[in-house]
């Protein structure tokens, strides 16, 4: 009885064991046959789950993370991360400009002291026509495209130790003799010489960069093949790698050369009523719309920035839109917390407004200007330039236009005195969340701001972000979460260039391409 109760008992025990055993040499071989059947990684998974575009990236973009840091540094046997938010891409942006652009102030007082109007009209006739001079010119594209092209031309003067001619050439030079004018195309990479010619030993009196409507074209030289092309654009600019403090080139170019004529002055100092300037600046480019989501993210970003502000005193802040309607409309909110300024241009009875009022083209460019008459652009960037601490750039489509770099890019000159060591002055851009459904993707434009951020390296489907913006737009995808959309891609190939998915370049490529590219100089007489 004994025994056959230990049979009973030792039967389910075996059978348990054979199949433990089973299941185990089952699962093995499922798994096996897996890892056969697999294949290769092709995409790399965001943090917040999105897939990027571009395959077999991942290894790639650990290495140019790690490009910045020192082996003690580095971080040991870390899972890379695939992808960034627009706050964590702008982190590199606060602060630290202050010691480069005061060299950069120095070397643009310095330059123009030399070559500025004042000495040079002095010259006699055959000095003046040997001196050298660079034109800049604009026509009616648009308020920030057409300073741009004024200030490009004033940075390649400085390059280049050439004077300075904005608008009425003729009136100028006209009188002295026939001069050559090298005309150079930068929005034709066929034409231009931005990265294969050395600019500096150019003869021709009169050089006129053309088609430059942005902040790239001037950085174009950070690349050029010629050393002393190439280190007159990093003097000027800095080095392209240091993102962090690089210096504010446009904001001490118009702190030179710009200044609000006596009536818009006069229509500035209506506005601010005889109190203190402004501590911060919205700009908001909302072309005739009224979204709700960009209204709340530009209320939360600017909030941020009034909480950074420090001061017992209530804060002053300038709101200006392309849609006057949408300032009436987002100004109770800000009453709340803040002293609002705004530019009625139907209130205001100063002379530029009864100059203007009988101009036949009021109405050119409505979508893009708005219904007010352009002639309040000007009013409302020397008024938004006056903020002391901050500029919020916010926007239905596009955030952080020429328009808005321009205004804060000037404002962060006017806050940095000759002997300071240190700014607070911010630039932040407010997104809503549905500019971030396929990331930076959206923020497209050649200049733009974030556009050397759009690339796969931008997390999609990112919250409603408030983040701090270069003061100078880079023109290279040099930093570590910057890379590039396919658009730029095919651009910059058509310029000689093969961009990777990432953005970096090979030297060696450019200079091959310019050295078996065949020179064009075109030059016209001006008479």
């Amino acid at each position: 009885m004994r025994h056959g109760v230990s049979r009973r008992k030792r039967v389910p025990v075996r059978s348990f064991l054979i199949l433990c055993a089973a299941f185990i040499s089952v699962t093995w071989l499922m798994l096996t046959l897996r890892s056969l059947d697999a294949p290769p990684i092709t995409t790399a998974a965001s943090a917040n789950g999105a897939v990027l575009d571009f395959p077999a990236q991942l290894e790639l973009r650990e290495l140019k993370r790690n490009a910045s840091l020192s082996s003690a540094e580095a971080p040991v046997q870390a899972r890379p991360k695939s992808c960034a938010t627009v706050e964590e891409m702008g982190k590199v942006f606060k602060g630290r400009i202050v010691k480069e652009t005061l060299r950069v102030r120095r070397i643009i007082q310095t330059h123009f002291s030399i070559n500025g109007a004042l000495r040079i009209r002095e010259l006699p006739p055959e000095q003046f026509c040997r001196h050298g001079f660079v034109i800049g010119k604009a026509s009616e594209a648009g308020f920030g495209n057409e300073m741009y092209k004024l200030l490009t031309a004033a940075a390649l003067s400085v390059m280049l130790n050439r004077s300075l001619i904005i608008g009425q050439t003729r009136h100028i030079i006209g009188s002295f003799s026939i001069l050559s004018v090298l005309i150079d195309d930068f929005e034709k990479p066929t034409k231009t010489n931005a990265l294969c010619g050395n600019w500096r030993k150019w003869r021709q009196p009169i050089i006129w960069y053309q088609g430059t409507t942005d902040a790239v074209a001037a950085q174009f030289f950070l690349k050029n093949v010629h050393p002393d092309m190439r280190n007159a654009a990093s003097e000027l600019f800095g080095n392209p790698e240091s993102l962090h403090s690089r210096p504010n080139v446009f904001g001490e170019l118009m702190r030179m050369l710009i200044s609000p004529s006596r009536d818009v002055e006069e229509a500035v100092n209506w506005v601010i009523g005889g109190g203190r300037d402004p501590d911060i600046t919205l700009h908001m480019r909302m072309l005739m719309n009224r979204s709700v989501r960009a209204a709340q993210a530009a209320l939360n970003c600017l909030k941020r920035a009034i909480r950074n502000l420090r001061q017992g005193s209530r804060p002053r802040v300038v709101v200006i839109s392309d849609t006057p309607s949408f300032v009436k409309g987002i100004s109770p909110n800000i009453t709340e917390v803040a002293e609002v300024l705004h530019f009625d241009y139907g209130r205001f009875k100063g002379n530029v407004s009864r100059d203007i009022k009988s101009s036949p083209s009021l109405d050119f460019r409505v979508k893009d200007w708005g219904p007010a008459p352009r002639w309040v652009a000007f009013v409302d960037f020397f008024l938004a330039s006056r903020a002391r601490h901050a500029v919020v750039s916010g926007a239905y489509r596009r955030v952080g236009t020429t328009y808005a770099q321009l205004i804060t890019a000037l404002a962060a000159a006017n806050s940095i005195g000759e002997n300071s060591t240190s700014s607070r002055f911010s630039f932040l851009s407010s997104f809503q969340g549905n500019l971030l459904a396929e990331g930076l993707k959206l923020q497209v434009g050649w200049g733009h701001v974030w556009n050397r951020f759009a690339g796969p390296l931008s997390c999609r489907g990112q919250p409603n972000q408030c983040a701090f913006t270069p003061l100078l737009p880079p023109a290279w995808w040099e930093d570590q979460w910057q890379s590039p959309i396919p658009r730029d891609i095919h651009r910059l190939e058509q310029y000689g260039i093969r961009l990777s998915g990432l953005g970096t370049t090979d030297e060696n490529q450019i200079r091959g391409f310019c050295s078996s590219r065949k020179n064009i100089v075109k030059t016209v007489p001006f008479i």
